[in-house]
């Protein structure tokens, strides 16, 4: 069971990519075969020594598994397309496995990428899109500009369908998308962040593509028109809080303060040059676009039809935040985010069911690790505000990140532990290429997993330890690099390595990279559940969705977005 990609790069119709029951039977499905091999999918690859993890897989899979190549590991493993000629005769139980965890992942190839490694726009430059107008280029990576292009138009047609012409970005960070929906679509946007300092460089470079167009309006000899306002977002700086309800959000869209009103930072746009722009007409709330067609077309973006992720959460205070909440006044709009974090995007989507003036969504996830659950609601690396959350009227106080839908919690064998949600992550477009270069950055995995062995000898209680990353580990002995993660961990550099137990495991190095592969295979199941459960939440609301992969998963590894409109009445 898939979902049903949109055609090309037009979605004329946002429907239900397949029905209620087959949602619910293919999340029954693939609850049923994770809990098959949990014990798979929860193992820590560093552990691949000191828990024996190559005896743990059945009997009959350990010989025809040992002895594969890298590219044959890809090929046979790793790959849904390729074809696959096996070397020996594999037990029906792996070869059920492998074609098990292809069919219940949504494809994530969008249309026409193909084999390329890199979009079709970055074939002659690298590192500009020849699809996105150079202003929208500016201190903007290859990755982003390839995301904002597409989110951006597809965010645009949502717009068309629904009549809105307001949209709210979530988790807008420095404000790449937000730039294009604004000055490149024509739309009126407010971009939320949390990151008081990500927000005054978007305040920033909202002020540098001012200038840019300025420039180029005298270059063209138009500057004796009649000034045309800017349409430029509202930033607002503002924590979106995982258990307000949505009324609190509504609000600090419609009373937060200007993000130039209030945040005094070296980085902050001159108050002359803001004045420079009132002078000259220039809108920092909704407007009409300043020459829509010519920035549109002109400098580069697609003519419309007529999210990696910014992590931090951090605390901010809500301007104006006693304002009598007038909802019946305001514009219906779209919520968007980019890569929103943890739980961020499951937020999104409670205000999207529950607000009745957003109409239509589009949610790209990431970061599934830091999402809450039940067995685990305060994920690693989640940054909480200085004051404590509270259960306030209407808001979500038994609902956690996962699983959002009745159906799946009901499910037995639903639970996706941490380290489940981790490997969700990982891009396998980007492993299997390495293992069909037999790329020397694989040796990793054994190094780590070696030197975990190491680290228990000497202190048994101390288990996966945060090493981060040792940078060209690959290029390094296993000694050289053993000396820096002991350090790390404060045991003695010096400590002894036994040459002969050292030489014994690195002939193991196919092995692990092989196993690891096999966790990589169920990476995507999971990405699967975890949005299938979003899917099925919108259904148990009455709201249909379409799971488009949008971006090019060799370029953009978290590529799905997930698409919603509010019936029409």
């Amino acid at each position: 069971m898939s979902s049903k990609p949109a055609a090309g790069q037009d979605v004329e119709k946002f429907t239900s990519s397949f029905s209620a029951e087959q949602q619910r039977e293919l999340a029954k499905r693939i609850t049923t075969f994770l809990s098959k091999y949990r014990h798979l999918m929860d193992s820590f690859i560093i552990e691949f020594f000191t828990e024996d993890l190559w005896h743990t897989l059945p009997n009959s899979w350990q010989p025809v598994l040992q002895d594969l190549s890298y590219p044959q590991t890809a090929d046979l493993l790793l790959s849904a397309h390729a074809e696959k000629r096996y070397p020996s005769v594999w037990p029906l139980s792996l070869l059920a496995f492998s074609a098990t965890a292809h069919a219940l992942a949504f494809p994530r190839q969008c249309s026409g990428t193909g084999l390329l490694r890199r979009p079709k726009e970055f074939l002659e430059n690298h590192s500009q899109s020849s699809l996105l107008g150079h202003i929208f280029r500016k201190h903007v990576k290859p990755k982003k500009q390839h995301e904002i292009r597409k989110l951006g138009m597809l965010v645009k047609q949502l717009c068309d369908q629904t009549g809105c012409r307001r949209v709210v970005d979530v988790g807008s960070g420095q404000g790449h998308l937000s730039r294009f929906l604004s000055f490149g679509l024509g739309l009126s946007v407010t971009a939320v962040e949390a990151d008081h300092a990500l927000v005054a460089m978007a305040s920033k470079f909202d002020e540098e593509l001012i200038w840019t167009l300025e420039k180029e309006k005298q270059k063209k000899n138009i500057s004796s028109q009649l000034p045309k306002p800017y349409n430029l977002p509202k930033h607002v700086a503002a924590w979106v809080n995982p258990k307000d309800s949505w009324e609190s959000f509504f609000r600090q869209i419609r009373t937060s303060n200007y993000a130039t009103d209030g945040l005094m930072t070296p980085s902050q746009p001159s108050k002359k040059r803001l004045r420079s722009f009132d002078q000259q007409g220039i809108s920092h709330g909704p407007s009409d676009c300043y020459d829509y067609q010519e920035l549109s077309t002109a400098q580069g973006a697609e003519s419309p039809s007529g999210n990696c992720c910014s992590c931090t959460q951090a605390n901010s205070e809500e301007g104006g935040s006693s304002e009598e909440i007038r909802p019946e006044g305001y514009p219906d709009f779209l919520l968007t985010g980019l890569h929103a974090c943890g739980d961020l995007s499951a937020t999104l989507l409670h205000h999207f069911v529950h607000c009745p003036h957003v109409r239509g969504i589009t949610s790209v996830a990431c970061c599934y690790m830091k999402i809450s659950t039940k067995e685990n609601p305060t994920p690693p690396g989640v940054v909480t505000p200085r004051t404590p959350l509270t259960d306030a009227p209407g808001s979500f106080p038994s609902k956690f990140g996962y699983p959002m839908s009745s159906w799946v919690e009901g499910l037995q064998g639903h639970q996706l532990s941490y380290k489940a949600r981790v490997g969700a992550c990982h891009a396998t477009e980007d492993y299997m290429r390495r293992l069909r270069d037999e790329s020397q950055q694989l040796r990793s995995h054994c190094y780590r997993a070696m030197l975990e062995s190491f680290i228990r000898d000497t202190k048994p209680d101390l288990r996966r330890a945060g090493i981060q990353t040792i940078k060209k580990s690959h290029a390094l002995t296993f000694t050289e690099y053993a000396r820096l993660g002991l350090a790390r961990v404060g045991l003695p550099q010096d400590l002894p390595l036994d040459p002969e137990r050292v030489e014994a495991m690195m002939e193991q190095q196919r092995r692990v990279v092989v196993y690891f592969s096999l966790t990589m295979l169920l990476a995507p199941v999971v990405e699967t559940l975890v949005l299938l459960d979003r899917m099925i939440y919108l259904q148990e609301n009455g709201v249909d969705s379409q799971l488009v992969p949008l971006f090019n998963p060799n370029f953009s590894p978290r590529n799905f977005v997930l698409v919603a409109m509010k019936p029409s009445g």
